[in-house]
């Protein structure tokens, strides 16, 4: 017997809603189903729609009711759906509330938070919150303008929220999303940084997953503050003229009773069987990319953070994890597909369909895979049979650099081509640059902690890494931290070590970072062909014995012309030569062992002059002093 207190007679689910949703190309779920405020009859409350296929009983329990499961049970919709419905007056903004949900199999009742909700209680409490998400946003002018075709600067700042800045006075506490916006969009605007990247700020039982381990696709985690305080932040950024990148695992979710997993008795998010279901190494489960309703689910979640938040991009999770099905498999335990491959149809497919569907919605979103294998034609157009994706992970650069640089130098010249072999694929993918958090943790050391040598080689090798990093075609990725020498490994539970800017070797690097930044940006031919072989020409990548590459950045129209010269030991080499591209006085404008930024001084009186000497296969050439452990940056000022 229906309760007087749940309402059935209007639902804002129509029958083109269930058909879309079928058919998994409803991609507005959002505004559907979870929890929505709303009046009936002059009768204020709130509408509650969750899919629950194989649930005999289902019910809203709350603090409206005591949590009780028989109060407010729901209706199932007679269409086969399986949605459940009902309008519960009284029921406003602020209530919590789960779903109790009782199996046709196996006897299992759990109680659900609600996949769909907005916001969540403070971990480690589970239930979920009736929310409007009203806001009056400020930023009309940065989303009419803030299309960014391929040849403009793109410089990402990654930021874990909870771990940026903390304040020591009241027990270390992080920060807010209010607190945050006016200390982040400041420093990322003084330092030159086109766009933050957030860790995901998506709601997670587990903090040190440091939000990998999703479970509130539709809301951010409420230790920050509220919806609204997010969409403050991100406000904040745009009106100082930073983008936002959200972080978004689509990928697998973990096994919280709480959550998606076994959410009715069955198997409806993720695949039933572990061989495709369970990830071995992460213990957390996979989402079944091959069902219409839960592709619905993900790009719903997709589009909502993109609409909802204002957010100018998504940077999407273990894209490999999702491309192959024996992925961290031994033999036996995966199931190949059905013309008996490795590769994952259903997920080849969604991550298409992902992609189309953002980008159809608005053609100014950028998505960036974060993706490690060799597969083609990831950042390729869908109609060619690409995945779509604006831009990748360049992982081989990564790894092949950082490993070098971990050398002491006096063998790095056996290993010349982990420096020069990314030239090779530098232009197959639309690449971004990443030296990201993954490359500061559990054990690996910070990015200065793991440079060879005394003190001053240590930071002279970050800055030399960092310095090859914006001259390199590519966008660029840069995580917390390694913009100062940040020297101990990342803790997501404690703040950065910003008093180490009182030291002039940290000084130093930030300086060097924030000019690299500004020079990237202002200067066409270190961004506009930065996917383009066009935009690079080696003068020499083969002075192994040297460990010295020389290269020149060109712009589309090949009128301005940038040099770099990169001294990979720490000894200064002088009188060495370069073929120059033209004749002419060559200006230093970038000297990464300069004093200003804790360099020894070494390099070239501001410039020099072009000799019609030939070299490298050029008529004329510079001799220069190359500064130890140094990177040098010239601009031709022919007329």
């Amino acid at each position: 017997m229906m309760k007087k207190n749940v309402l059935y007679d209007v639902s804002p689910l129509t029958d083109h809603d269930i058909h879309l949703f079928g058919e998994g190309s409803h991609f507005r779920l959002y505004e559907k189903l979870g929890s929505h405020i709303t009046t009936i009859n002059n009768i204020q409350g709130t509408f509650f729609a969750v899919w629950a296929p194989n649930a005999k009983y289902v019910s809203v329990i709350g603090d409206f009711n005591s949590w009780s499961p028989e109060s407010h049970p729901l209706r199932p919709r007679d269409d086969g759906s399986g949605i459940w419905e009902g309008f519960i007056p009284g029921v406003i903004e602020g209530a919590l509330y789960k779903y109790h949900i009782a199996s046709r199999y196996n006897n299992y009742e759990v109680d659900k938070a609600d996949p769909f909700a907005f916001y969540w209680e403070i971990s480690p409490k589970t239930a979920s919150i009736v929310r409007d998400l009203g806001y009056e946003w400020k930023d009309k002018e940065w989303m009419e303008n803030r299309h960014r075709p391929p040849s403009d600067p793109f410089a990402v700042y990654e930021v874990h929220l909870g771990s940026w800045r903390k304040v020591p006075e009241e027990n270390n506490r992080f920060l807010t999303y209010q607190e945050m916006a006016p200390y982040l969009a400041d420093y990322a605007q003084d330092m030159g940084f086109t766009h933050i990247e957030f860790l995901p700020l998506m709601e997670h039982p587990f903090y040190g997953s440091w939000g990998y381990q999703t479970l509130g696709y539709f809301a951010p985690t409420s230790r920050y503050g509220t919806p609204q305080d997010l969409m403050y932040l991100i406000d904040h950024l745009h009106q100082h003229g930073i983008g936002v990148i959200l972080d978004w695992v689509p990928s697998h979710f973990p096994d919280d009773e709480h959550g998606l997993v076994y959410f009715d008795g069955t198997h409806i998010y993720e695949h039933a069987d572990p061989r495709r279901g369970f990830h071995p190494e992460w213990k957390s489960y996979i989402f079944n990319h091959g069902r219409h309703e839960v592709r619905a689910f993900l790009i719903s979640s997709a589009l909502f953070w993109l609409e909802k938040y204002h957010a100018d991009g998504l940077r999407v999770d273990a894209v490999a994890s999702m491309l192959y099905l024996d992925y961290a498999r031994k033999d036996g335990e995966w199931i190949p597909n059905e013309h008996g491959g490795r590769e994952n149809l259903d997920a080849i497919y969604f991550l298409r369909r992902l992609n189309e569907a953002v980008h159809k919605n608005d053609p100014d979103i950028e998505t960036i895979a974060e993706e490690s294998t060799s597969w083609p034609m990831v950042t390729g157009p869908i109609s060619m049979g690409g995945l779509g994706f604006g831009m990748k992970w360049n992982m081989g650069w990564m790894h092949d650099l950082l490993e070098y640089f971990s050398m002491d130098p006096v063998y790095r010249k056996y290993h010349h081509n982990q420096l020069t072999f990314s030239i090779w694929y530098a232009f197959s993918e639309n690449f971004l640059l990443p030296l990201s958090h993954d490359e500061v943790v559990h054990g690996k050391g910070s990015l200065i902690g793991r440079m060879p040598g005394d003190d001053w080689q240590r930071f002279a090798n970050l800055r030399l890494l960092l310095g090859y990093m914006y001259t390199h075609p590519g966008k660029k990725h840069l995580f917390m931290g390694g913009e100062f020498g940040q020297l101990r490994e990342w803790a997501h539970d404690a703040s950065l070590d910003w008093h180490l800017l009182d030291y002039q070797p940290h000084q130093g690097v930030w300086r060097w970072v924030r000019d690299l930044n500004r020079f990237y940006r202002r200067e066409p031919a270190m961004h506009e062909l930065d996917f383009e072989p066009e935009g690079f020409e080696w003068i020499d990548s083969g002075d192994w014995e040297e460990s010295v590459i020389s290269f020149i950045r060109k712009d589309a129209s090949t009128e301005e012309i940038v040099l770099v010269v990169c001294n990979f030991t720490p000894v200064p080499r002088y009188n060495y030569r370069v073929g120059a591209p033209a004749g002419g006085f060559w200006k230093e404008v970038l000297n990464s062992d300069a004093k200003e930024y804790g360099g020894s001084g070494h390099g070239n009186l501001g410039g020099v002059e072009a000799a019609t000497i030939p070299s490298h296969g050029r008529e004329h050439s510079i001799s220069l002093t190359l500064p130890p452990l140094g990177i040098l940056v010239f601009k031709s000022e022919v007329e």
